[in-house]
């Protein structure tokens, strides 16, 4: 499958997203954010919820710093 850079909506969570799009767990098919795969993914090895939104909390705040610093 070719993985191309994209806006959509995302339909788990309802967000805009640009880039390339994770697949959804549930029908390998849908593309979702990759705020949601990260989720999908976490839920998938056993990590609770609340653990995994601290995760992509963290992610974010990483992205930016690094964003912030390339600047």
């Amino acid at each position: 499958m070719k993985r191309e850079l994209i806006e959509g909506t995302c339909p788990i969570c309802g967000k805009t997203y640009r880039g390339v799009p994770a697949l959804s767990r549930e029908d390998n098919q849908t593309p979702i954010c990759g705020d949601c795969g990260i989720r999908q993914a976490m839920a998938a090895m056993g990590v609770s919820p609340e653990e995994a939104e601290k995760i992509v909390e963290t992610i974010h705040a990483h992205s930016s710093a690094r964003n912030r610093e390339s600047e």
